[in-house]
């Protein structure tokens, strides 16, 4: 993936910009590219003692498709056995704002009419005590609009779908952003607070904990405000 980025006929991927005078960005995890970079140039895997974002920097590997990096992730994981999970506690938030915009809608070479659609600004806060879960939450989102205070427990998350009657020059022009989950070749849109709750849950149940509560109505938990879990 990394080479085919920079291949010469291949299409630009959607994360990767060029800033210009042979500068890239890529929109990936930049502190755990670190570690990808020094894998390629070594051969081997040198990571910091107590290094513990290993679910994030697997995210990453298999992102950019490095197999061995993947086996040498798998050897290490396997050497430091399987300890105990420790307690720790997952709280997730999210929130809808729905607003109507207005926007000229052209219907022929000089005829525009005026028209509007309700845009959903979802805001979302992840609480996480235990660090290799906050990590693959982070991996699981990718980096859509949020922010990521190193070594805090919380991340926030600000994402509006684009609704199919707005166009989307009118869209980028509002400085919205849509919210991805999954790796590649599962790539889906998070469209609303259902598919938010359910990544949320899935990476939860993965990582030992259990569901502790339920707001506003523990019957219908994927269209909660809030979700609490916990692990003993």
């Amino acid at each position: 993936m990394l080479g085919a980025m920079f291949r010469a006929g291949t299409p630009m991927p959607p994360n990767l910009n060029s800033q210009g005078g042979g500068h890239y960005f890529i929109d990936r995890d930049g502190k755990a590219f670190r570690h990808i970079l020094n894998f390629l140039r070594l051969g081997r895997l040198d990571l910091p003692l107590g290094y513990g974002e290993t679910a994030l920097l697997r995210a990453e590997a298999d992102f950019y498709q490095i197999r061995p990096l993947l086996d040498a992730l798998r050897e290490l994981e396997a050497s430091r056995g399987t300890p105990a999970p420790t307690a720790a506690l997952l709280h997730a938030d999210v929130d809808v704002s729905p607003r109507l915009v207005h926007f000229s809608d052209r219907r022929g070479p000089h005829h525009y009419e005026l028209s509007s659609v309700q845009v959903d600004t979802f805001r979302a806060n992840l609480f996480c005590t235990d660090p290799e879960c906050l990590g693959a939450l982070r991996a699981r989102f990718g980096v859509a609009s949020g922010d990521r205070a190193e070594g805090s427990p919380h991340f926030h998350l600000e994402w509006a779908p684009c609704p199919v009657e707005l166009p989307e020059a009118e869209y980028g022009r509002l400085g919205l952003q849509p919210l991805w989950t999954g790796g590649p070749g599962e790539r889906r849109e998070v469209v609303g607070t259902p598919s938010f709750l359910e990544e949320v849950l899935r990476v939860a149940l993965e990582h030992g904990f259990r569901l502790d509560s339920v707001f506003p109505d523990p019957e219908d938990l994927l269209n909660s405000r809030s979700l609490r879990f916990v692990r003993h």
